[in-house]
């Protein structure tokens, strides 16, 4: 019997269409998340990455296969499963201090009024908004904004948080900045993160592992790739570290080249990958970055 925290299992989603032939987005997916791993999800629009975490939070039913999480088989929504969505999702009438406690009161209607504002203010203050508590969402930028959906999923202590690329529609400069700010928090909660996104930079720097999947129809996670590079990680100098761009070279030669194959998956789990054990120079992906610093997405002028 595993002892993964999350266990996913045979999961496959099948549509329907109007000419009688089934539409399978995604088919035989399996992994495990262990407690307090930061896992992201990467591949081409339409793989089924949103459906998958749709159903890990309990918000879709798959047609087949299971997720179990604390031994318990996920169905229906949970305050023990938190989402964060690219649009925000905040209450447009209340304040930032408002929508955080919104979700706490949620999760512990015990609490006296003052513990839940204390605890709101806390979450807050660690994403850098202790100035904008009782500013309302129409008052506050796209990443402000987003730092409350941050502030109120982690608020709630949720045993998995599922992230759907939060940050894609911010800039650059203010993504980087949330990034760190949601490092930060999952560093000193040790919650479990599942989190779609399409920058593969993001993921280097975020993940503990990255699972890629092949294109769709019939998708499938073809890989579990480890992001061997020790933590704390910063966004101006991870591209500094050994073997850092051996892992992108690796991811991005799968999102060029080998996502429309599909992956032999008949063992039931994704290939395990570390390319920075496994890749060696005479097979290292054809697939080049220009390593000089001002190249790099994340490369900030000193």
């Amino acid at each position: 019997m595993s002892n993964a925290f999350l266990e996913v299992s045979g999961l496959a989603k099948v549509y329907p269409t109007k000419e009688g032939n089934d539409f399978t987005v995604y088919d035989n997916v399996n992994f495990n998340l262990n407690k307090g791993e930061f896992v992201c999800i990467i591949g081409h629009s339409g793989c089924g990455k949103s459906t998958i975490l749709n159903t890990l939070a309990g918000l879709d039913d798959p047609t087949a296969g299971a997720v179990v999480m604390n031994g318990k088989e996920v169905k229906g929504p949970s305050l023990e499963r938190g989402v964060v969505f690219q649009n925000y999702s905040l209450l447009p009438w209340l304040s930032s201090l408002s929508n955080v406690e919104f979700g706490v009161k949620a999760r512990w209607p015990d609490w006296s009024k003052n513990k839940v504002r204390e605890h709101s203010t806390r979450f807050l203050s660690m994403v850098g908004l202790e100035h904008a508590l009782q500013r309302k969402p129409s008052e506050l930028s796209g990443g402000m904004r987003q730092r409350v959906s941050i502030a109120r999923a982690f608020a709630t202590q949720p045993e998995l948080l599922l992230l759907d690329e939060p940050f894609g529609a911010l800039d650059a400069l203010t993504r980087g900045v949330i990034q760190e700010e949601l490092v930060k928090i999952w560093s000193e909660t040790q919650q479990t993160v599942f989190m779609i996104t399409h920058d593969v930079d993001e993921a280097i720097l975020l993940s503990d592992r990255i699972f890629v999947m092949s294109n769709g129809p019939n998708a499938a996670i073809a890989e579990s790739v480890k992001v061997d590079i020790p933590r704390p990680r910063q966004r101006n100098t991870i591209f500094q570290q050994p073997g850092y761009y051996q892992l992108r070279n690796y991811l991005v030669d799968f999102l060029v080249n080998r996502s429309a194959e599909k992956p032999d998956n008949s063992s039931g789990k994704p290939k395990e990958v570390n390319p920075l054990s496994a890749i060696t120079s005479s097979s290292a992906p054809a697939t080049t970055i220009d390593n000089d610093r001002n190249a790099h997405p994340y490369a900030v002028n000193q």
